[in-house]
């Protein structure tokens, strides 16, 4: 008798150990992101019909590869992805400045709405400065600087908004509060380019807003980044007076700043936001002014000037105040030898590092389509391993932490269509308490129930039905089904047991 009771504790323990092993191998919460970008010209100029087919293969690739948030550029150079009042369509989806799509269509609505039916979060990438790119050669007579062209500098063969004008900034604020208004977007994202990349021998020429507008700063560098700041906040201001459950993160270049420039900064040799794009990144964390950041850690572990590993760890203790993701970059990655085993790719020793610190939430895949390509077979190791089990986004309790009310009513009904299992939404007396989406959880007749384990959750839906796979009606499974609302806070469960 005894030796039985220590069997069975001994089982206890190593099933529960089991559990939490998965747990960590397995994050039931984590950012698993990836970019589609515009400005490469994979969409310029390509039928409506086709355009579409293609953005759903990738959806469908990307969500087979367990990505749950799309990141998707609709404003590269003051223009617009989508049916904007105040700037023209973009010659990166039509292929001419100012020409509508024929036929009509509206790239971020038809992205919010296919992401959304995939479980997937949509983000909308706006470039806030950038207003013409090298290879524009025309702009339409509805491009802003038609209107207002003492608002631009040229630089570098370039055209931004003038980030000292306070009339920029006013801009720029504009266009955010039209997106979030208008479309069903999870968050509103901005990438790397604040003020540009330095250009050598060319200064950037802000004399005139920095004689008119400089508010007493003395150092130039200062008033720069001071004009950065105070467009991030009120960026940060706008979404949340428009919808306060959109987010507003950013993508900064990997490097804040260098040991020999400051001595909290990493040890690296290279460009830094701080000094060279006049982002000051930690003071944005800091003060709650970005919801989410993801820094884009591109160079491979051991590279001399960037090291991944030096960069990853250094975020990871320097900038947890809000959510932090890591940029990855997908082709880099499957390019660079690990540096234990040159046989295999830098893959595992990077989601190993990234997994073993508790203040990073998860990453960002550049690009998209290399994951759709299976650059290297990264596609493979996520399906396989990485992402073997679904991950629902982090939460965000800084904005909201209430979760929705328990579905009532659940019930399996035989239909048609097959057995499905059906319930009903919670009752929400606000927008922010409302559920959009449920997670379905299965487990076997006897086994604990366990939310907290990825590998058995089988559907995340904005539905309020689930088809079960039915099999001969023997054997009994339980179903748990909890609500999301749209931060991702999780309901209380709510159980059904189903012959199958």
């Amino acid at each position: 008798m005894k030796t039985k009771v220590l069997l069975s504790f001994i089982l206890f323990i190593f099933l529960g150990v089991t559990v939490s092993r998965a747990s960590e191998r397995y994050p039931k919460r984590e950012f698993r992101g990836a970019w589609i970008q515009c400005v490469n010209g994979q969409f310029q100029g390509i039928p409506t019909e086709k355009m579409q087919k293609m953005l759903i293969s990738q959806l469908d690739n990307l969500r087979q590869a367990g990505i749950n948030a799309v990141i998707f550029q609709v404003r590269a150079e003051a223009d617009a992805l989508y049916r904007s009042p105040y700037e023209p369509w973009s010659r990166f989806l039509t292929g001419v400045q100012g020409k509508a799509p024929s036929p009509a269509w509206d790239p971020l609505a038809f992205m919010v709405e296919e992401c959304h039916k995939r479980g997937m979060e949509l983000h909308a990438w706006i470039n806030p400065y950038r207003a013409k790119t090298k290879g524009t050669t025309a702009l339409s007579p509805l491009h802003p600087y038609k209107k207002h062209p003492e608002w631009f500098v040229s630089y570098g063969g370039q055209l931004y908004f003038d980030p000292g004008l306070p009339e920029s900034r006013h801009y720029i604020c504009k266009i955010v509060r039209d997106i979030v208004n208008r479309y069903d977007i999870d968050a509103i994202h901005m990438d790397d380019y604040f003020y540009p990349y330095p250009v050598p021998g060319e200064s950037f020429p802000d004399d005139l807003s920095f004689a008119a507008y400089g508010r007493g700063f003395i150092h130039r560098d200062d008033w720069r980044r001071d004009n950065v700041n105070i467009l991030i906040k009120e960026l940060h201001e706008a979404v949340r007076e428009v919808k306060p459950w959109v987010k507003f993160g950013v993508s900064p270049f990997g490097i804040y700043r260098n040991q020999k420039s400051d001595p909290n900064g990493s040890r690296t040799r290279g460009l830094q936001n701080y000094d060279d794009l006049y982002a000051d990144v930690l003071l944005w964390v800091n003060n709650g002014w970005v919801d989410y950041n993801i820094p884009q850690v591109y160079w491979e572990i051991g590279h001399a000037a960037a090291d991944y590993d030096t960069l990853v760890r250094w975020w990871a203790k320097n900038a947890a105040a809000r959510p932090l993701y890591i940029g990855q970059d997908v082709g880099r990655t499957v390019a660079a030898a690990d540096l234990q085993n040159p046989s295999q790719s830098q893959i595992p020793a990077k989601f190993s590092l990234q997994r073993s610190l508790p203040t990073i939430s998860g990453s960002c895949l550049w690009y998209a389509a290399a994951v759709v390509e299976n650059k290297g077979r990264y596609r493979d190791m996520l399906v396989n391993k990485y992402h073997k089990y679904p991950a629902l986004p982090p939460t965000s309790p800084f904005i909201d932490d209430k979760a929705p009310g328990k579905v009532r009513k659940v019930k399996p009904v035989w239909t048609e269509d097959g057995y499905i299992l059906f319930w009903t939404a919670p009752k929400a007396k606000t927008e922010m308490d409302r559920a959009v989406q449920y997670v379905v959880y299965r487990f076997d007749r006897k086994e604990k129930v366990n939310l907290n384990d990825p590998s058995h959750i089988v559907a995340v839906t904005r539905d309020t039905y689930y088809k079960l796979p039915y099999e001969d009606g023997r054997t009994k499974y339980r179903y748990v089904v909890t609500a999301l609302d749209r931060l991702h806070n999780e309901s209380k469960s709510v159980s059904k047991k189903v012959k199958l």
